[in-house]
């Protein structure tokens, strides 16, 4: 592999601070990149600062004004972005009956609203040939009972991560998705009335699910992140890279 693909190059990632986001983060680094992270969090952010060396700014991505906001102050700090990563989400299941609207809005404020918004405020500010990679799932594409609210909302990106890819190719910046299987990432803890008990047996049943019987680590998705991101990646654009194990595939 080539080391240094990001050398003198700006990336900003949008929930960069845990899971696949501060791994993304941690290669991109190691790789030569200037970094900005925006998080919820300002406690993870500063523990990601300290890692990567990165410019953090505590932001909700559920806020398309803070999204703007956060743009801003990283290309004054940082100038303008090569490599913007779109990855902050939220998790949460629930069966149709049981889906409120309030539910519905918060998941979809964050992965479908505000990752459209996101990459709509960094595009006065990214360069001409640079690269945008979202992260969607593969439960975009599998009817998994109680996903509901998830998988419409990143079906929905999934979309629009292909229009920007058409209307983006002008420009030469290409526009990609990486769609993690099972992944340990903190989604795991953050599902709403899922006891640790539910956890682990969804856990398990993901486990028994992936062809390869193991669930995924957050590196291993990253990895997929960088090569859609670097030049190695220069002909491609619009794909939807499943890192999953061979969950949907076989």
């Amino acid at each position: 592999m080539t080391k240094n693909r990001f050398s003198g190059k700006h990336v900003f990632i949008f929930g960069g601070n845990s899971g696949i986001g501060l791994s993304a983060a941690e290669e991109f680094a190691a790789e030569g990149a200037t970094l900005s992270l925006t998080g919820r969090s300002q406690k993870t952010l500063d523990e990601a600062a300290e890692k990567t060396g990165a410019l953090t700014l505590q932001s909700d991505m559920a806020d398309p004004a803070a999204s703007v906001a956060a743009i801003k102050a990283a290309v004054e700090k940082n100038g303008p972005i090569d490599i913007l990563f779109i990855n902050a989400g939220v998790g949460g299941f629930a069966h149709v009956g049981d889906v409120t609207e309030s539910f519905w809005n918060d998941v979809n404020n964050v992965n479908l609203k505000g990752a459209f918004f996101a990459a709509q405020a960094a595009l006065p500010h990214l360069r001409d040939g640079g690269a945008i990679v979202f992260t969607g799932s593969i439960g975009s594409v599998l009817g998994i009972p109680g996903n509901v609210a998830y998988a419409a909302a990143k079906a929905g990106m999934r979309a629009v991560a292909r229009i920007y890819a058409a209307e983006l190719a002008a420009r030469k910046i290409r526009v990609n998705v990486v769609s993690p299987g099972p992944t340990e990432t903190p989604l795991f803890y953050r599902n709403p009335g899922m006891t640790e008990e539910a956890i682990e047996g969804m856990r398990a049943h993901m486990r028994e699910a992936v062809p390869l019987k193991r669930i995924g680590e957050p590196r291993e998705v990253a990895r997929a992140v960088l090569f859609l991101a670097s030049d190695d990646a220069s002909y491609i654009t619009g794909v939807d890279l499943f890192v999953d194990g061979g969950t949907v595939e076989l």
